[in-house]
């Protein structure tokens, strides 16, 4: 299958001269059309400069960044304006994310309108989203403030949604969430794959969350891809010591599976960080 979103060689530097830090060494990613790929790493490891990469908010000094076969990587403001109604994105604090002082209708038709739409069709569409993603058509004349975390979410997923775009990268989408939501809303973006066919880049640090919501996995260390496969076979079985790592820190509700975990996980680390004879 062709792919939606190519990814070759991805090189991401900031700073230049002696004070350039490089966070992105040659990557190389793709995504198919309406897959779930998985990006996991711990802070620092790069993810979210790759999808920052892939959104133009981060300087690209090499290789190439290719959307249903169009190199977009260097793509200026007008280019970026005209792409948003193929990739969206949804961050992870919903909050920060929605303008406190418009109402939820205003946000989802602000860029409906934006691109041309007429005024009842936009608000038509609307009301469809919050269908989607189950909250109430009031939910239109209230504020973000207004909503729990969970709800803000909601409505953040709606709002990516709502140009009916190909591709949204998803940055750490549940991870200021509780558990309990957590999983609601991971069960959301499961739905709305399955019912519109939107490819996800689901960018998370989680082992655990990527298992339950993606096709594919890539984990990434230091900037690099360290080992890419099945989402099952990444999540259960990894064969980078790096991705076991991540496995091993993912909680269980089993005590005492949990202490056997922790000290796989912790022998790991030593094994790690013990000097090279």
């Amino acid at each position: 299958m062709t792919a939606l979103l190519e990814v070759q060689d991805l090189i991401v530097e900031y700073g230049h001269g002696r004070k350039a830090f490089r966070a992105l060494h040659g990557v190389s990613i793709d995504v198919a059309p309406g897959e779930c790929m998985g990006l996991v790493g711990e802070s620092g490891s790069g993810k979210s400069t790759l999808g920052k990469a892939i959104l133009g908010l981060a300087p690209v000094t090499g290789g190439s960044i290719r959307f249903d076969g169009r190199d977009i990587t260097a793509l200026g403001r007008a280019g970026r304006r005209a792409l948003a109604d193929d990739v969206q994105v949804v961050f992870q604090d919903p909050y920060g994310s929605l303008n406190p002082a418009m109402t939820i209708g205003d946000i989802l038709s602000e860029p409906l309108l934006t691109s041309g739409l007429g005024g009842a069709e936009a608000q038509a569409r609307v009301r469809e989203m919050l269908d989607r993603v189950r909250l109430p058509e009031t939910a239109m004349d209230r504020y973000p403030s207004e909503f729990s975390g969970g709800q803000r979410q909601r409505v953040a997923i709606a709002r990516a949604l709502v140009r009916r775009p190909r591709l949204i990268v998803c940055d750490e989408p549940v991870s200021a969430l509780d558990l309990t939501t957590q999983a609601t809303i991971l069960d959301l973006f499961i739905e709305l794959q399955r019912d519109t066919g939107v490819s996800y880049l689901f960018v998370s640090h989680d082992l655990g969350v990527v298992h339950r919501v993606c096709h594919r996995v890539a984990v990434m260390y230091h900037g690099e891809i360290v080992e890419t496969g099945a989402g099952e076979q990444v999540t259960r079985s990894p064969r980078h010591p790096y991705a076991e790592r991540l496995r091993l820190a993912s909680p269980v509700a089993d005590p005492v599976k949990q202490r056997t975990r922790r000290a796989e996980w912790l022998a790991l680390r030593e094994a790690a960080d013990a000097p090279v004879r």
